[in-house]
């Protein structure tokens, strides 16, 4: 799938071309906005079908062309005119956009979450993921919601889920955006500025990683304590561009990112779960992807004291710390990394998957302990 496209919205008549996704011209007057789309949002614009929001379980469907409290009001009703501008690894989602998307979901649902949880790669499949543990849950693919990517990775499934992790209101995402796939860093870290409107406090973010750390073994878990951001030292980082101080301030301290108290918690929670022997402590990496690592790659990173390496999370909990919200991530070790020249041994994405299904019920256990532990501090704390 190809990158997003900027889309400025004007007030003449233009034809829009994207990616090879839809072609034609989208004619009409508009108030000269500007909006972030990909090519299957353009699609859709032009689509006289409209896009499905799915509440329940079982689910049920909500035309937003009706008049039912989900009407779709993400985009305008005349049909937008376009043209294409270059991609930018600026933020240009500015607090208004990001605000109308927080007043979309609000909108739709009476849950008030103040726990967002991120499945990563296996972790949201299609059965059996933590989403699907949700009660009175209310979702949203991720095409329904206005100015959202959409993945692309299988193992992402892509939907936005509030409901209750057994008595706790929380907002999960089924799926997340990552660099590889062309969306710049702030596009991929959009989701939680997102959550922070919508009232969420704590994010936790779960991923696949591979192990360096000669002590883990495949399907431990890895509470993360600190990370080095190798995308941040090449000089990209969800931060970049102007600052908007009504999220955080323009340089914020990422030293304290992974929130001891909540670490402490994880911990009992493997010691009341009797897992103590495959959960570890210790500090991730994160690299562009999509191609895995080379040997002289894991190797550097083994020396510079990295013991699990990924291709997310860094710059999702960079921007929670840069909102004020209390950030907890762990990794779950899907395979060991190569550092033998003479191994005939390949990563792949395939045993991600694997052994993020295989571990499911552990993970959801694992997070459920932890957030109802989260949300009783949390009312200690008032």
């Amino acid at each position: 799938m190809s990158a997003p496209v900027k889309i400025a919205v004007s007030n003449g008549t233009t034809n829009g071309a994207t990616n090879g996704n839809t072609n034609g011209a989208l004619n009409g007057a508009t108030n000269g906005a500007t909006q972030e789309v990909n090519g299957a949002d353009l699609k859709k614009m032009k689509n006289a079908n409209p896009p499905k929001v799915y509440i329940g379980s079982p689910h049920k469907e909500f035309n937003p062309s009706s008049n039912d409290s989900m009407d779709g009001n993400q985009f305008p009703a005349d049909p937008l005119q376009c043209r294409i501008e270059p991609y930018s690894p600026y933020n240009s989602c500015t607090y208004e956009i990001v605000q109308s998307v927080a007043e979309f979901l609000l909108s739709r649902v009476t849950i008030r979450p103040k726990i967002g949880i991120i499945c990563g790669s296996g972790m949201d499949g299609t059965t059996g993921c933590l989403a699907d543990a949700l009660t009175d849950s209310t979702s949203f693919p991720y095409e329904t919601i206005p100015y959202f990517p959409t993945p692309t990775v299988p193992g992402h499934m892509g939907r936005l889920v509030f409901g209750y992790l057994g008595d706790v209101p929380v907002m999960c995402m089924q799926g997340r955006f990552h660099y590889y796939e062309g969306y710049p860093l702030w596009k991929c870290a959009m989701p939680v500025r997102v959550m922070k409107l919508v009232g969420v406090t704590h994010l936790l973010a779960s991923n696949a990683a591979g192990g360096l750390n000669n002590n883990y073994k495949v399907g431990d878990i890895m509470i993360i304590k600190d990370h080095i951001n190798l995308l941040g030292f090449a000089g990209n980082n969800p931060l970049m561009g102007p600052n908007d101080e009504r999220f955080g301030p323009r340089f914020p301290a990422i030293n304290r990112a992974y929130d001891y108290s909540v670490r402490r918690m994880a911990k009992a929670v493997a010691s009341e779960m009797n897992i103590n022997n495959i959960v570890h402590e210790g500090v991730y990496s994160v690299v562009g992807g999509p191609s895995f690592e080379t040997i002289a790659e894991i190797r550097m990173l083994a020396a510079l004291g990295v013991d699990a390496v990924g291709m997310s999370t860094v710059h999702e909990v960079i921007t929670a710390r840069h909102c004020g919200m209390t950030s907890f991530a762990f990794s779950l070790i899907t395979n060991k990394s190569v550092t033998d020249y003479e191994s005939y041994e390949e990563p792949n994405h395939a045993e991600v998957i694997d052994m993020g299904k295989h571990r499911e019920p552990v993970l959801k256990e694992f997070i459920a302990r932890l957030v109802k532990k989260i949300e009783h501090d949390r009312q200690q704390s008032k």
